[in-house]
């Protein structure tokens, strides 16, 4: 991947429906060759012959096949942030993580193949650059630690970082073994997140 960031971002941003519709296709159609063929078999040609357009009209959005990588891991970033901003509408603290939760194992589940080759690319400094604002999950969790009904944390910067990096391994783990039981999965995660903020475990009322 180069080293130079005009050849890592998009050539033109596209305004009009039918421009957004074509910029929409050709990320589509470099999602699912990378998810069949991989991120080696992947160039604009074989892009482009998918996504039904010319080469011609492919460079004008994108110089080259770095960039589609790029803005492919911006596309999937974007729709995760977009589900995660629901926690904040969660009516607590617990409520807004179990959704926090649910939306990361979304983004690397609902297409597991595509999520774990965009996150080998991602680890490459340079991509790393260009995607790390697209995301603001940091940002969500931040705002749920100061939710009144979970404990305080004695260094909340300190605890959305261990909580982030906790949910990103955990889930890109459970990713590489192929876990196919989402609903555990989720479970298991939460308790360790809540166990981490020393949340107090919740009283059952059945049979009161």
């Amino acid at each position: 991947m180069s080293d130079s960031p005009s050849s890592l971002r998009p050539r033109k941003k596209p305004m009009q429906s039918r421009a957004l519709e074509t910029y929409a296709c050709i990320l589509e159609a470099a999602a699912q060759i990378i998810e069949r063929h991989g991120v080696g078999a992947f160039n604009t040609n074989l892009v482009a012959e998918r996504a039904g357009v010319s080469i011609g009209s492919l460079y004008q959005y994108f110089p080259g096949k770095d960039a589609l990588v790029i803005a492919l891991m911006r596309r999937e970033k974007e729709r995760f942030g977009e589900d995660a901003a629901a926690a904040l509408a969660a009516p607590d603290g617990r409520a807004a993580l179990a959704h926090l939760v649910g939306a990361a194992v979304r983004h690397q589940f609902d297409r597991p193949e595509l999520a774990r080759l965009l996150d080998v690319e991602e680890t490459r400094p340079e991509a790393e650059r260009e995607v790390k604002s697209a995301s603001n999950y940091r940002e969500l969790l931040r705002a749920t630690l100061d939710r009144p009904d979970l404990p305080p944390q004695p260094d909340p910067e300190l605890a959305v970082d261990d909580l982030a990096t906790l949910v990103q391994l955990w889930v890109d783990a459970a990713g590489v073994r192929g876990e196919s039981d989402i609903q555990s999965l989720e479970r298991r995660l939460l308790g360790a997140i809540l166990g981490y903020l020393d949340v107090p475990p919740q009283v059952s009322h059945a049979g009161m």
